[in-house]
């Protein structure tokens, strides 16, 4: 199935170099599929602001999602002040100073052990007095992994995510009431990934934790879903949240990140030289470590738009970033035409998991950010950065 295509016509030599360009209509489209799921599904969907959190376009949201979920104070914070709807927060651990904040502004707050839920248990109560709508759940651990990077399992051996049944039910031996104040269960299981893996994990879940359904009022299915992409089944997932809450009276929620940005943006790049060892090397404005950091961890190809693998087209060229380290390789492309000193280069698919991972590594400076609106030509540059930023990350 073809991908939509949204940046074909779009020029990059209306912005400046390196920037992040995201396109208006692009996740308007992919919230708009987010809000059918949600509208005939009866399950609520949250954007996970973890992967992409640009909140200039936080008005968009209101009109198609829930609310948002979040990784700790800050993410909580920005979802409660920019975004509305419901606020999760989740994090592998709180700091008790953090969690007061936290416990102010976030809807759900899911701890990832029962050591940290009897720790914080008084406090998380105290202030559900305060905020009779905080609700409370845990994390589990299903041990079923669907992934195929260990970076990104969470269900890999030894994981820290979640709680495995057997120390869920190890808890509640020794303490038959940990359970109190608790409301609802929290897995994540899937990266990047279509329907079958989620029915598969559901399958897992219900099978070890289902016997306390009745005691609980919701689950969330975490993140990982994508949801918005071409090839995926919309129609099947719709049909199984239906059938799940259906047999367990529980309400459901969807916290996609990806999905909300999928095709909705490019990192433009210039090239800066033409160098030769071995081969031609093209060095950018742009790097895999301070800008697009998955291509080295997951690791992962970013597309060029108009560009193809290695000698398929006639002049090829392996991409690095301006930084010290030598693996800093965004990857091996060819093009029709030689490449020039000056030229524009166009990365696809780079909303998702970029603008939030970025860094400032040699005093590389941050990309720009733009929104445009494939449907008008509008653009604004919404954000440049300097020498400031880049200063006041350190001492």
């Amino acid at each position: 199935m073809q991908k939509r295509e949204y940046f074909t016509h779009f020029n990059p030599a209306r912005v400046p170099s390196p920037c992040f360009v995201i396109d208006k209509a692009a996740v308007e489209d992919n919230l708009k599929i987010l809000h059918r799921v949600q509208r005939e599904s009866g399950a609520k969907v949250l954007a996970a602001l973890k992967a992409f959190s640009c909140w200039e376009l936080a008005p968009l949201y209101r009109d198609y999602l829930s609310g948002t979920c979040a990784s700790g104070l800050h993410e909580a914070r920005l979802g409660r002040e920019a975004y509305g709807g419901e606020v999760h927060c989740y994090s592998a651990a709180y700091k008790e100073a953090d969690l007061i904040e936290i416990l102010k502004v976030a809807d759900h707050v899911l701890f990832n052990s029962f050591s940290q839920w009897a720790r914080f248990k008084s406090v998380a109560l105290r202030a559900q007095q305060e905020r009779p709508e905080l609700q409370f759940g845990i994390r589990i651990n299903p041990e079923h992994s669907e992934g195929e990077v260990a970076l990104y399992d969470p269900c890999a051996p030894c994981s820290r995510m979640g709680v495995p049944i057997a120390q869920f039910e190890q808890a509640l031996r020794e303490d038959p009431l940990l359970l109190e104040g608790i409301s609802g269960l929290h897995f994540h299981t899937l990266c990047q990934q279509d329907l079958p893996p989620l029915a598969r994990t559901l399958a897992a879940v219900e099978e070890k934790f289902g016997q306390y359904f009745p005691q609980l009022t919701w689950i969330n299915f975490g993140g990982g879903h994508h949801i918005s992409r071409e090839d995926y089944q919309v129609d099947e997932l719709i049909a199984l949240i239906r059938s799940f809450m259906s047999r367990h009276q529980l309400q459901v929620y969807l916290e996609p990140g990806e999905a909300v940005a999928i095709r909705s943006g490019v990192l433009v790049a210039e090239v800066l030289d033409i160098t030769w060892n071995t081969m031609a090397q093209a060095i950018l404005d742009t790097s895999a470590t301070c800008h697009m950091p998955d291509v080295l961890e997951m690791p992962y190809r970013a597309d060029i738009l108009g560009a193809g693998m290695p000698n398929e087209f006639a002049h090829t060229y392996r991409l690095g970033g301006m930084t010290c380290l030598a693996g800093d390789v965004i990857g091996d492309y060819s093009f029709a035409q030689p490449l020039q000193i000056g030229q524009r280069l166009m990365f696809d698919d780079m909303a998702h998991y970029t603008m939030v991972k970025t860094t400032t590594f040699n005093g590389i400076n941050l990309p720009a950010i733009a929104l445009w609106d494939s449907r008008t030509n509008e653009l604004q540059v919404v954000r440049e950065f300097g020498y400031d930023d880049f200063k006041q990350r350190l001492s």
